[in-house]
């Protein structure tokens, strides 16, 4: 039989891990090729951390915006950069074995889905979809694609994230009542923008806007200020307010550490006012999920704020002039109260002895789960339906003060039928995602 590349890794990596490193080394005289889709700002960062594993080789680049390639060519001189992921993944072939996505939300699913398809190795920015029907898609195709995913919330394997998960876990706050997360980054804070500009100008000559728009409608280029590459995330088509930026990263503690594996049953939002183009300033947003073995009962609140809203610190056991980091979590337990900060180190009330556990690199993990065939722990299995109860929420943001009932097993709304409409967006001509 004759083996490609990347079934030759997939057939030797397992037993090479398992055996000594000397032998590994030998073993491994191929490294796991990789091509970076979105190459600046937060692609960048994942691409050059990607590239600071000894056992990863970029060999290939996309970009919709060639002015912002110039890191990528000096990265590896001889990788080829187009603006199309689909003329990458095509004219590459097998010579790739994993990607990263690192675009706006709007493109990750298209890109990601069809990566999985050819039996990439995927590792894609937060939050996984811009909408709940691609995360669940997402989430399908990579059990069926047998790939290694990766959710880009890096803090998920810092230190602080860690010690915190492990400290709730002990038991020493008992079970958690409540949780409250909030940020301060407001839903249309970037771009300052409510409408459309009235006078759109030329896009620059590096720049296929038709590419970047991908997926949704057709709309006039701003300037660099109100969609590319800066204020995309305020606006409904292509990002997801706050909540959306940063619910997967501030969440996912709270998921990780209280086992959260079920989709929540409601949620309800409150807001400081909204129209059909972006985000609220401020959000307020109530889910309810069925309780687990680390809940006191058997449904658990999580309530989440942004926009400079702060949950209150009555009924916990911070003391009454305790404040609150501008972004974090509060889990209040039977016991005591935890103060998480996003990216900051634990406080726990009553003042407890904390064991600190070491931090991983997120991105070396995904490397290290490719070439070892084991899953790490927050793949698409477990990203997907984090991003889904985070985009339900901003369905809610959308019926102000209703309590949507949710069916998962379903994907259904249950008492809100005109919701359902938002589960899923209008593709356009030629920009489809086929179901899996």
């Amino acid at each position: 039989m004759v083996f490609n590349r990347r079934q030759f890794i997939q057939a030797t990596s397992a037993a090479a891990f398992s055996a000594p490193a000397i032998v590994r080394g030998q073993n491994l005289n191929s490294r796991v090729q990789l091509a970076g889709i979105g190459c600046e700002g937060k692609g960048w960062s994942d691409i050059s951390e990607m590239a600071s594993h000894e056992a990863s080789q970029f060999v290939g680049f996309c970009d919709v915006d060639l002015s912002r390639t110039e890191k990528v060519r000096k990265l590896s001189p001889d990788a080829p950069v187009v603006q199309d992921y689909r003329d990458l993944l095509a004219d590459l072939g097998d010579r790739v074995d994993a990607v990263t996505v690192s675009t706006p939300d709007h493109m990750h699913a298209l890109i990601g889905l069809d990566a999985m398809r050819r039996g990439k190795h995927v590792y894609c920015q937060k939050p996984l979809t811009h909408n709940v029907w691609e995360a669940r898609q997402m989430t399908l195709q990579a059990k069926k694609s047998n790939v290694i995913t990766r959710l880009g919330n890096q803090i998920h394997s810092h230190e602080y994230y860690r010690t915190a998960v492990r400290f709730i876990q002990s038991g020493a706050i008992g079970k958690v009542k409540q949780v409250h997360s909030w940020c301060a980054a407001t839903g249309h804070g970037k771009s300052f923008h409510l409408d459309r500009p009235k006078n759109p100008v030329v896009e620059p000559k590096t720049l296929d806007w038709d590419r970047w728009i991908g997926v949704a409608a057709m709309r006039p280029y701003g300037d660099w200020k109100v969609y590319h590459p800066w204020g995309w995330r305020d606006w409904q088509d292509f990002g997801n307010g706050a909540l959306g930026d940063f619910g997967c990263h501030i969440l996912d503690p709270v998921f990780t550490a209280l086992e959260i594996r079920q989709a929540p049953k409601s949620f309800v939002a409150d807001h400081s006012g909204m129209n059909d183009e972006v985000w609220p300033a401020q959000t307020t947003v109530r889910y309810r999920f069925p309780g687990t073995k680390w809940t006191e009962a058997e449904e658990l609140e999580i309530t989440w704020y942004d926009g400079g809203r702060l949950p209150s610190i009555g009924g916990t056991h911070l003391p009454a002039n305790e404040s609150l980091p501008r972004s974090g979590s509060l889990f209040v337990g039977q016991n005591g109260s935890v103060v998480l900060p996003h990216v900051g180190q634990l406080k726990t009330y009553p003042d407890t002895k904390v064991e600190i556990v070491s931090g991983e690199n997120h991105y070396h993990g995904w490397i290290d789960g490719i070439l070892s065939g084991k899953q790490p722990s927050d793949g698409f299995e477990y990203g997907g339906p984090l991003t889904e109860a985070v985009l339900l929420g901003n369905i809610a943001v959308r019926y102000r003060g209703e309590t949507l009932e949710w069916n998962s097993e379903a994907m259904k709304i249950e008492n809100h039928p005109e919701a359902n409409r938002w589960l899923r967006r209008e593709y356009r001509d030629g920009w489809e995602i086929p179901a899996v």
